[in-house]
Formats: structure tokens, C-alpha cells, sequence
């Protein structure tokens, strides 16, 4: 079953810069695991600091291995100092999906 991982993350507009290399490197780490349908950031338009977050991966054991990766960890350990906050992430279970 195909996990849906939407939410969203916050980082002060004056860190947005120096931060996007981080993203920038999460995101081909990311891309590039077994198991990743889709991962990618993106900045709300309407409130700048705002990053939306989605991935989508085959099962919960691709999941369980991101979550596992050095890289994942090297990207948790920026947070900090680049003021990363308000992490609002969900996963959803897929069954089925169609075209719209």
C-alpha cells in the first residue's frame, strides 16, 4: 500500500537562502532510496517560511528505511541552527488512486 506524506515545516524567511542547499541535498538523497515515488519542498506562495512537504512511498518499510538513512539524520541535525520548527507531517495509507 502507497504511503502519502503531506504536511508542512516552517523556517525563518531571513534562514530561507542558507537553508535550500540542505533541502536541495535532502531531496536527491531522498529521490534516490528504493521505495521513493515522490519527494519534494515547496514554498507557500501566500506565507514565505512556509515549506509544504510531499513524499510519497511504496510501503511502510520504504518509509522505516528513509527514516534510517544518514542522510535523514544529517538533515534533522541543520534544524537547529537554521530555526526549523512547527513540523506538521501526516501519512496517509493509499489504496487506490485514479486520474482527475
Amino acid at each position: 500500500m502507497t504511503l502519502i506524506i503531506a504536511g508542512t515545516v516552517r523556517v525563518p524567511v531571513e534562514n530561507l537562502q542558507a537553508f535550500r542547499p540542505h533541502m536541495l541535498a535532502m531531496l536527491e538523497a531522498s529521490r534516490a532510496e528504493d521505495g521513493c515515488i515522490a519527494y519534494s519542498y515547496a514554498e507557500d506562495v501566500a506565507e514565505p517560511g512556509l515549506i509544504r512537504v510531499f513524499e510519497a512511498w511504496r510501503d511502510q518499510a520504504a518509509l522505516d528505511a528513509h527514516f534510517a538513512t544518514a542522510h535523514m539524520a544529517a538533515w534533522r541535525s541543520h534544524w537547529p541552527a537554521f530555526g526549523v520548527s512547527d513540523r506538521q507531517l501526516r501519512a496517509y495509507d493509499v489504496a487506490a488512486e485514479r486520474a482527475l
